[in-house]
């Protein structure tokens, strides 16, 4: 695997730490990002710029795609200028965005088609993890697939599991936006109570994270918060399609999921206000107003 070549379409928060991962790890990568500008570090690090997927697709062995909402992903997908139609038989694609499941099985069986292999694997951990290498995996897809990229995953995540079938990483990353949502509103509210009851924030926190209130995104933000840094690793604007689409599966399925729900009508209300650009933790500014 050492020797493939690699196209990277999506370089932004996350995009951008994974791809460089892969550089510092030896691969040969070419990127691709709709705004240019982005894809001037990784360059800079060693990466080609090609000006379309099509010419991504062609050139690559393994295209790893992480861009933002589903319609995107069929975009770059689908069509005479889409990575399946210009992706050689017996290369790799592997999309990395939160998308929907459905798709996911759109994708894959588009792909076997024409003699590429699909996968789709999610991932979590946000722009630290991007960073650093940690992000959480969850794949979908064939065992022979999943173990012929491992070393590709290996260099960006450090939790990397094959969930299932195809589509089966999306659901899986369903689950964890399901947790991050109510769990990110939990950081938000302790925040607002423990500054309004006087109390320091920061022995807080410390007190908090060695007990059993302790979570990522707790150690996350809560310092995040303190700093008024509310820059995103995570967008609300893609947090709320993600609530969407696990809505939209969980009605499909015949599953209420109110403290969902909640989540997202809290979420929607800062789209309202223009503050989509911003990160999750910025929820806290709906309870320190």
């Amino acid at each position: 695997m050492p020797n493939l070549k690699i196209g990277f379409v999506g370089t932004g928060v996350m995009g951008g730490g994974m791809a460089a991962n892969l550089i510092k790890g030896g691969y040969e990568l070419a990127v691709y990002n709709r705004t240019k500008e982005k894809t001037d570090r990784l360059v800079e690090m060693g990466a080609q710029y090609k000006p379309s997927v099509a010419e991504i697709a062609a050139w690559a062995d393994v295209v790893i795609t992480i861009v933002s909402y589903p319609k995107d992903v069929e975009n770059i997908y689908f069509g005479a200028d889409g990575i399946l139609e210009n992706a050689r038989s017996s290369s790799y694609v592997v999309d990395m965005t939160t998308s929907s499941p459905s798709l996911a099985v759109k994708i894959y069986e588009a792909a076997k088609q024409k003699g590429v292999f699909a996968m789709d694997a999610p991932v979590s951990g946000g722009d630290i993890g991007a960073r650093n290498g940690t992000l959480c995996i969850m794949a979908g897809g064939d065992e022979s697939t999943f173990d012929a990229v491992m070393p590709i995953f290996s260099l960006m995540g450090k939790s990397i599991v094959l969930q299932g079938g195809a589509g089966a990483g999306q659901q899986t990353k369903m689950c964890n936006q399901i947790c991050i949502a109510t769990n990110i509103m939990g950081v938000c509210e302790s925040i607002a109570y423990a500054e309004k009851s006087g109390l320091d924030k920061t022995k807080v926190l410390k007190t908090l994270e060695s007990g059993g209130a302790a979570s990522w995104q707790l150690s996350a933000y809560a310092p995040r918060i303190f700093k008024g840094d509310f820059e995103p690793g995570f967008y609300i604007k893609h947090f709320v399609k993600d609530m969407r689409i696990a809505l939209e599966e969980a009605e499909a399925m015949n599953l209420e999921l109110p403290a969902l729900g909640l989540s997202k009508s809290m979420f929607d209300k800062l789209m309202e206000e223009d503050k989509g650009e911003l990160g999750t933790q910025a929820l806290y500014q709906s309870y320190n107003k």
